[in-house]
């Protein structure tokens, strides 16, 4: 299946398992359970709670990572689940983006200078793009120029590249190009190109960045970053970039200009400026914002008075340690104060800055042998020489105590305890808990909470989350939040001393997840339904009642066992009032989950038939007609379809047209359908709406597109091709050719230069009717050639076995070939899969009087083929068939068709004065001057 990205309409996915499922409940007599999932490589992704369980998955505006295999599961407890599964495939197109590089290179011991230049073209498609390269409006291909190469189209992480190399730059190389990238109109997505001018002043971009490297800056400035462009050519555009992936929120970019208002410790990192203009790489300059900031003070005291291994004693070494965050680190400064008064560094009382044994941001205070008039309360304080940020302090009480040794009275160890009450703690989803441990201690420690029964993240997504309170506070609880959770002391506590922890335990409730949440039941009337809700989890499970409801309306209530996880709902015999929206309420102690069944009898929407065989043909020369074709999707699952009802609008307009399309008997499952629409003005598209009928009412409905173009595989029954109308009945001028046919008439030819070659008038005689001519004056010189192309054909419909009695088809065509120097005109025909072409099926040489005549060739092609190309020739001796000419027309020949190509080659005399060649085809007496029929043999 194949969709286009961002689809207005919402794509469907045909429920194969469901047709499957359906079938089999109806002779289990059991409902069946449908479940939608997807596989991209290896991952599976099974919707969880966002997964649809009805019988048809919608996908409305369809992404491109949307793509891949959805599968659908049934099951009804009875043997194996049945597994259908699809593929959907996005086809998306975008802007090509073409780049320049520039080698410039000098080969050793020769006198050689090459300055080569390349253009990258590079598109992301689905199917793979096709690429063109045009230089103002000549067509670029390999070898049409000495100085160009094109080199075959290879993979890069940016997509599917196209390279074209300009080697040894010539002044006409300066010009413009364009890439054209194509997926051949698949899914209607047009083609998309892109042009850039090459000049002798291209040049890569240079930037310069008017900021200094590294911007330290206080919290709450506003900080502009200006970026200006020094060189390239085409200009540069300049983008601005951090390491955070993407910008501040409140950042401002105008031009090369970047402010940051106000900014904040997280919005600090490195920017960078880059200018690109598809030349060469882009150019890129970087600079470091580096905000103020001070946090995290911590102390600790060697040795710990409380290890009974090592007490600080009187006339011990005490050291005192207090380590900050700062940013940046090489602006932090400390100082110490004794009782609110400075302190300097003695001999006695040491003073360090750093301390290699401990992390950066750290400074020690070291009392050496400790005395009574010691005893006082230190500050660490710690500051930024920049200045603007709030100074950190920290203070140590040290006394003494009645009891000898001496301890440090001022210190308490910490302890931490769970309130009665608060664990377990239980609560409903959604609710705001707060977890909370009693912390004690002097001074009182920075509390760490974490989940003690498993590794996962906080709620914040951090593994730790800090509390100053010993309270956890959790907004939106949610089930997955239920277990056990730790609070720990942090170790930098005041001691060296193992850290006191605590557990919490948490438990959610929360009510039933059930399944399915929505699923339409879609049966006739006089037949069962059963509808079953099954319960997937709860919390608390224990106590779980249901209820089943139609428009709230109570009808069967009732409690669940402890063996049944499902409760079940069964329509014997469905009759008008049984349509509706079923509910079933399955409730605990935290609320209630929903199943919602709607029952219907509405038919299934029609499928339209997409591949229909030459589903457009002309009726008349204003107006085409187009073969609807369209299958029923589960026709026998509701009532008999009576009719379906056929709306029909001209696109941009408002008004609906209606008809009713009458049903005899009984729909079968893949039975293709067919009605005409006819009267459809050329060239304007209208949209179809397709809606089933049946006792219920109005099923479904289908949309669908009906787009008028010259038809791409004309019928091959009969064809007929006439030039009385501007769009020549869907020919097309070949684009790789040197000149182009001409539509035109007698009565507008001036014959005072041609006097003795050309028609004077048209096969019926008039001068009026018009038909397609080539003129061979100067400027046209030997070896010009002029193709005109027709639409593709069908020859038949597709055949896996192959075709073991080709058919027979006669091509027909009236010709003019009069005058002194007129030389051969051939007609080929080429079969898919030949690697050259054949002789000539048809050829005529000289000159064949001052009359219209006719040819007719029976040819009996064994796969899809082609016709052409014709040729004239002044030698009457028949030419060998050149191979086929190179043509973007051909590129996208189908598997089944036909292309008819005529050619015209200028004889090789054209010195003589006042002689001009011409090759006429004109019309039949009906309005048409070629024909292709299917008869056994070409009529005489």
């Amino acid at each position: 299946m194949t969709v286009w990205e961002s689809s207005s309409v919402a794509p469907f996915i045909p429920p194969l398992c469901h047709r499957l499922s359906r079938a089999h409940q109806l002779q289990k007599g059991t409902g069946a359970q449908i479940r939608w999932t997807k596989t991209a490589g290896s991952v599976s992704d099974r919707f969880q709670d966002s997964s649809v369980f009805n019988e048809t998955l919608h996908i409305a505006k369809i992404l491109r990572t949307q793509g891949g295999r959805y599968y659908c599961k049934a099951e009804n407890g009875l043997g194996s689940p049945a597994i259908k599964s699809i593929r959907v495939d996005v086809y998306y197109l975008d802007d090509p983006v073409v780049t320049v590089h520039q080698s410039i290179g000098e080969a050793k011991e020769q006198f050689y200078y090459e300055r080569t230049v390349f253009l990258r073209c590079v598109a992301n498609s689905n199917p793979p793009v096709r690429y063109s390269w045009h230089r103002g409006r000549e067509i670029l291909t390999q070898g049409s120029d000495k100085g160009v190469e094109i080199y075959e189209p290879f993979f890069t992480q940016q997509g599917e590249t196209k390279i074209l190399k300009l080697k040894n730059l010539r002044p006409q190389d300066y010009a413009n190009y364009s890439c054209i990238a194509s997926v051949r109109n698949v899914c209607g997505i047009p083609d998309r190109s892109v042009i850039f001018r090459l000049t002798n002043k291209t040049a890569s971009p240079s930037i310069k960045l008017l900021v200094e490297d590294p911007i330290v800056v206080n919290p709450g400035q506003t900080v502009s970053l200006v970026c200006i462009t020094t060189g390239g050519e085409p200009p540069p555009l300049l983008t601005w970039v951090s390491t955070n992936d993407s910008l501040p929120q409140r950042s401002v970019v105008k031009g090369g200009t970047l402010t940051l208002p106000a900014i904040t410790s997280d919005e600090a990192g490195v920017y960078s400026c880059v200018a690109s203009n598809n030349v060469g790489n882009p150019a890129k300059k970087s600079t470091t914002i580096v905000v103020r900031a001070l946090k995290k003070g911590r102390f600790w005291i060697t040795p710990d008075p409380y290890h009974n291994d090592d007490n600080i004693q009187i006339g011990r070494e005490v050291k005192i340690s207090c380590q900050v965050e700062a940013t940046p680190p090489e602006e932090l400064t400390f100082s110490w104060l004794k009782n609110g008064r400075a302190l300097r560094s003695s001999e006695r009382m040491v003073i360090t800055q750093t301390d290699p044994d401990i992390s950066p941001g750290t400074t020690n205070l070291d009392i050496i042998d400790l005395k009574f008039t010691d005893f006082g309360t230190y500050t660490c304080v710690a500051a930024l020489k920049g200045g603007g940020i709030p100074e950190i302090s920290i203070d140590v009480n040290i006394s003494s105590t009645t009891v000898p040794p001496l301890f440090f009275s001022f210190l308490v160890p910490p302890s931490l305890t769970v309130p009665r009450g608060k664990s377990p703690l239980v609560a409903r989803e959604g609710d705001t808990v707060e977890l909370e441990c009693l912390v004690s201690g002097k001074p009182k420690p920075i509390i760490l909470w974490s989940r003690s029964d498993k590794e996962v993240p906080m709620p914040d997504g951090n593994m730790q989350m800090e509390s100053y309170d010993g309270v956890l506070r959790i907004v939106n609880v949610s089930r997955e939040m239920t277990g056990s959770y730790r609070c720990q002391t942090s170790q930098y506590n005041g001691f060296n001393v193992k850290p006191r922890e605590a557990v919490v335990e948490l438990i959610v409730q929360y009510p039933p997840t059930v399944e399915p949440v929505y699923m339409e039941k879609r049966q006739g009337l006089g037949r069962p339904v059963v509808m079953t809700c099954k319960v997937l989890r709860a919390h608390p499970s224990r106590v779980l009642r249901f209820e089943w409801l139609l428009s709230n309306r109570l009808l069967h209530a009732g409690a669940f066992d402890a063996q049944r996880d499902e409760t079940e709902y069964t329509i014997r015999s469905l009759n008008r009032d049984g349509w509706g929206e079923y509910t079933c309420n399955v409730i605990n102690e935290a609320g209630a989950g929903k199943c919602t069944f709607q029952v219907t009898g509405k038919a299934y929407p029609p499928e339209f038939y997409y591949d229909t065989y030459n589903p457009l043909w002309q009726n008349r020369p204003r107006v085409y007609g187009f073969k609807l074709q369209w299958t029923q999707m589960n026709p026998g699952a509701v009532d008999r379809i009576v009719a379906y009802r056929l709306g029909i609008r001209q696109m941009g307009l408002q008004r609906w047209w209606e008809q009713e399309i009458p049903v005899d008997g009984q729909i079968n499952k893949g039975e293709l359908m067919t009605h005409n629409l006819t009267e459809l003005i050329k060239p304007e598209s209208y949209e179809v709406r397709l809606t089933p009928i049946t006792r219920f009412g109005e099923g479904d409905s289908t949309i669908r597109i009906v787009t008028y173009s010259a038809p791409i595989n004309p019928h091959l029954r009969e064809f007929h091709c006439s030039f009385e109308e501007e769009p020549i009945c869907m020919f097309t001028q070949d684009k790789n050719d040197d000149f182009d046919w001409t539509r035109h008439s007698a009565a507008t030819r001036d014959t005072k230069y041609t006097p003795n070659t050309g028609p004077s008038g048209d096969r019926s005689g008039s001068k009026q009717g018009f038909y397609m001519y080539i003129e061979t004056s100067r400027p046209r010189k030997e070896g010009d050639q002029a193709r005109l192309v027709s639409p593709f054909f069908n020859v038949a419909p597709k055949n896996p076995y192959g075709i073991t009695n080709p058919p027979a088809y006669c091509f027909g065509f009236f010709y003019h070939m009069y005058g002194k120097h007129i030389g051969t005109l051939n007609a080929f025909l080429k079969q898919k899969g030949q690697s050259a072409s054949e002789a000539p099926v048809w050829s005529l040489s000289g000159n064949q009087g001052n009359h219209w005549k006719q040819a007719k060739v029976s040819v009996h092609p064994t796969s899809s083929f082609q016709v052409g190309p014709t040729r004239l020739h002044q030698s009457s001796a028949r030419p060998r068939c050149p191979d086929w000419p190179p043509s973007s027309a051909l590129s996208v020949l189908v598997s089944i068709g036909c292309r008819i190509l005529m050619h015209r080659f200028t004889s090789p005399d054209i010195k003589q004065k006042g002689v001009h060649r011409r090759c006429w085809a004109r019309r039949e007496q009906y309005h048409s001057w070629l024909a292709i029929r299917r008869p056994n043999v070409c009529e005489e």
